[in-house]
């Protein structure tokens, strides 16, 4: 039986499915510590972030967010870069309680392991986590963390899985000692050539090719009271994780609505004015919205025209003139100027790339 936390969220229908993975709201802990590897391999982090209107700064800033679909490219392509099969564990691995902020501090100073479990699965959006989670209740008092990737990435599965679950080790063992292991971790993937490291990380049975991708947790530990449980700072640390939950949901709701409109007007090359009008905001205040969860409207506009035009060149019925036309440009050679400053790689280049892969 699941726990009845909160409407699961990879039920919601497609088009809100659609502006939940594009709205800006993700803080960036998983794409940092990508990036502290890539630092230690020598390998330049900037090309990850072409087209996407990020800086390296911006990744390591704490008030930075991005979108599930920024991050999903982030790490696409930091897996093609780095020399690492497991860099899933070993991200996971290198993160602490202290990684996951407030989140954590409200974990360790509840009563009980169990809930501390129910608080971290609840808010766990605000650590920065790339899937959705659940409680499921199961037989003889034991537990699992159920784990859903937020759109379909098979590809990706592997990574956001050993990320999760190895972070969420890590958060475990920090609360209850490092004698804390999992009953058994279940994965719907292929066992990987490397499976050896998950048995040598996990000390407990791992199954591949599994139904859900869980980690199961006996009983005795959801029952467990933590040492470092303090009332008073429970319910303040709750309080902040909640309000940080409702920001969240409240920024999203901004960021998709801006992202929904300049796809709208495109072609029109909307100004921050015109959006916020249509938002019934002040400019002041739709700035002000945007910023509190690490956003400026030009990158984001940025980020829609990059879409939008890579898309009308990979679909290859226009030419430079109106590609640049329908993403607000009326002059070509202003088009091409920007669409290099945004890929890193002239339109023309794009096309020929295109048809040497058909």
């Amino acid at each position: 039986m699941r726990h009845p936390l909160r409407a699961p969220k990879f039920l919601l229908p497609p088009q809100e499915e659609d502006v939940r993975n594009s709205a800006a709201t993700i803080p960036t802990t998983i794409l940092a510590v990508l990036a502290q590897v890539a630092d230690e391999e020598g390998m330049a982090v900037e090309p990850w972030l072409a087209g996407l209107g990020l800086t390296r700064m911006q990744i390591d800033a704490a008030a930075t967010r991005v979108s599930y679909r920024q991050a999903v490219i982030i790490i696409r392509r930091a897996l093609r870069s780095l020399p690492f099969a497991d860099i899933g564990l070993r991200v996971g691995s290198r993160q602490s309680l202290g990684t996951f902020g407030v989140l954590g501090l409200a974990m360790m100073t509840q009563r009980t392991f169990g809930e501390a479990m129910a608080i971290g699965i609840e808010h766990h959006p605000i650590s920065g986590a790339l899937m959705d989670l659940e409680f499921e209740k199961l037989d003889g008092g034991a537990g699992a963390l159920l784990a859903r990737p937020r759109a379909r990435a098979e590809t990706l599965l592997p990574f956001l899985c050993e990320e999760l679950f190895s972070s969420s080790l890590v958060l475990c063992r920090s609360l209850l000692g490092p004698g804390f292991r999992l009953a058994r971790l279940e994965l719907t993937y292929p066992e990987p050539a490397y499976a050896a490291e998950y048995r040598r990380l996990f000390r407990c049975e791992v199954r591949f090719g599994a139904i859900h991708n869980r980690a199961v947790v006996d009983g005795q530990w959801l029952n467990m009271v933590l040492p470092t449980h303090h009332p008073v700072s429970a319910q303040q640390a709750l309080a902040i994780c909640r309000e940080q939950s409702a920001s969240l949901e409240r920024q999203s709701d901004v960021v998709a609505s801006v992202e929904r409109m300049l796809r709208l007007q495109l072609q029109r090359h909307p100004r921050l004015g015109e959006i916020a009008a249509g938002l019934n905001l002040s400019e002041r205040t739709l700035r002000r919205h945007l910023a509190a969860c690490g956003q400026v409207f030009r990158e984001i506009h940025d980020r829609i025209r990059t879409e939008r035009a890579l898309e009308l060149l990979r679909a290859g019925a226009l030419r430079i003139g109106e590609i640049g036309a329908a993403v607000g440009y009326s002059d070509p050679r202003e088009f091409r100027r920007a669409f290099k400053r945004w890929t890193g790689a002239p339109p023309r280049a794009m096309q020929l790339s295109r048809h040497r892969a058909g």
